[in-house]
């Protein structure tokens, strides 16, 4: 069972993406990517701090040196929350001008794996990237909007959604590698968003126009759903202490007529749950 959300940021994010727990800092940071914000939360204090991003940027993800490592249109940034600078450590996608990156994620071994998309959602011209070593590699191609990826807890499966079809991918993955692709799951109530793993394999995806996070065990069976209280769940993340609490970004984007009815749409919500998500990893740079 989980507890009733609670909303912790009425942020009004326009696309409020990519939360993740920071342990060294015991702080959550999460992006707004239409509004080019940077946010980070800290619940011991009740701090909120944010910073303009240089372009849209999908995902804020903490780095071996104290720094982040930050999903901008156009390339990979390494952003230093001491000065608010931002600085180009990797182009990508030169050749896919109408696209930029979206969703992310960081292995255990400090690998960084991302998706991209076109920003107008017209063409599937959105892929699986990994960046390691300072190596950029193309794994996956063909979709349309992509969020994740997610790797289970024993590392050997890898889950990446091509959202707007409502489709959840599981591949074998190993050394970095992945193979065997196969559709894991549709969430019907809801199109696809961004996904996270607990401690039992339990794959919590947002259920962007679903009002809530969908759960699905390790067999890709739909096993329950977290209620929000607003439509638009873009991604949940495990934090606290303990990681057993669940943070969901929500966005006011394609809804901006039920704002009204929907007063917090694009806020931070937290909601605490039984079991505790898994560690957070930091990009090896």
């Amino acid at each position: 069972m989980s507890a009733q959300p609670e909303l912790i940021w009425d942020v009004q994010a326009e696309l409020g993406e990519g939360p993740v727990w920071d342990d060294a800092s015991g702080c959550l940071w999460f992006v707004d990517i239409k509004g080019r914000k940077l946010h980070r939360y800290d619940p011991a204090t009740g701090g909120k701090d944010s910073w303009d991003t240089p372009d849209q940027t999908g995902f804020a993800l903490p780095a071996e040196d104290g720094s982040l490592v930050c999903g901008v249109r156009g390339g990979l940034h390494r952003f230093d929350p001491e000065t608010g600078a931002f600085a180009l450590i990797q182009r990508v996608e030169e050749d896919r001008p109408q696209n930029r990156l979206n969703d992310g994620f960081v292995a255990p071994d400090g690998t960084l794996w991302f998706g991209s998309m076109d920003d107008s959602e017209d063409t599937v011209s959105g892929a699986l990237y990994r960046w390691r070593g300072g190596e950029l590699t193309r794994h996956d191609d063909g979709y349309r909007v992509t969020n994740g990826p997610a790797l289970s807890p024993d590392g050997r499966t890898m889950y990446h959604h091509d959202t707007t079809e409502r489709r959840v991918y599981a591949f074998d993955h190993a050394d970095g590698y992945l193979t065997n692709k196969r559709l894991f799951a549709i969430t019907e109530d809801g199109f696809a968003d961004g996904p996270s793993v607990d401690a039992d394999g339990v794959l919590h995806v947002g259920l962007f126009n679903g009002w809530g996070v969908a759960r699905f065990a390790p067999s890709g069976e739909r096993i329950g759903k977290i209620e929000l209280p607003v439509q638009t769940v873009t991604k949940a993340a495990f934090g606290g202490g303990d990681r057993r609490d669940l943070y969901c970004t929500t966005a006011w984007l394609g809804n901006a007529d039920k704002r009204a009815a929907q007063p917090t749409l694009g806020g931070l919500y937290r909601v605490r749950v039984e079991t505790p998500g898994l560690p957070q990893a930091r990009v090896k740079l």
